[in-house]
């Protein structure tokens, strides 16, 4: 039986030499864990089985990038589950929202539509060179890529929190920005 102390250990044993022993130490002791917590928050037996695999399989991949004094192996790995979770939940909602929701044939736009659709384009533009590059970038990904806030994270090799700040505000600079364009009828 591995001590609580000893996991951080076993995760830098990873994060060095890929040690499989020290992996198996981690995956028998947390993916119960993580799938039991999963579960409690609602999430089938048979989600959280694949997403508790996921977690550990996230931990052996990004075993570098754990910080022992940012966080303990607990935390660092029931984040990391937490996280997977959301964007499950983020997956099966854009799927049932293009299942429910799908287009029907559309009358062809009118003119005019195309005129306003063109000028609200042009205000978004205008209101996201107003941002600094790093908030226009998450934005942007977020928004017109459709990556979940981890998947940027991982993509730029920023912290999640650091991308969730950058966005949200960034947002607030666009709200203010088109607020003021528009008069405060955003």
């Amino acid at each position: 039986m591995t001590a609580p102390g000893d996991f951080n250990a076993c995760i830098a044993r990873i994060a060095a030499d890929r040690d499989r022993e020290a992996f198996g130490a981690l995956f028998d002791h947390y993916a119960p864990r993580v799938k039991a917590l999963l579960v409690r928050s609602g999430t089938s037996a048979f989600a959280a089985e694949e997403l508790a695999q996921e977690t550990l399989l996230t931990v052996w991949r990004k075993a570098h990038l754990f910080d022992q004094g940012r966080a303990s192996a607990a935390a660092w790995i029931f984040t990391i589950a937490r996280n997977l979770r959301i964007d499950s939940l983020r997956r099966a909602d854009r799927a049932v929202y293009a299942e429910d929701f799908a287009p029907e044939a559309e009358d062809p736009p009118q003119p005019d539509a195309i005129l306003n659709g063109a000028q609200e384009a042009e205000r978004v533009r205008a209101a996201m060179r107003t941002l600094n590059p790093d908030q226009a970038q998450a934005i942007e990904m977020a928004f017109f890529q459709e990556q979940t806030h981890t998947q940027i994270s991982e993509t730029l090799g920023v912290p999640l929190g650091t991308i969730k700040a950058r966005i949200r505000f960034g947002m607030m600079k666009l709200r203010v920005f088109i607020e003021r364009e528009t008069g405060g009828a955003a």
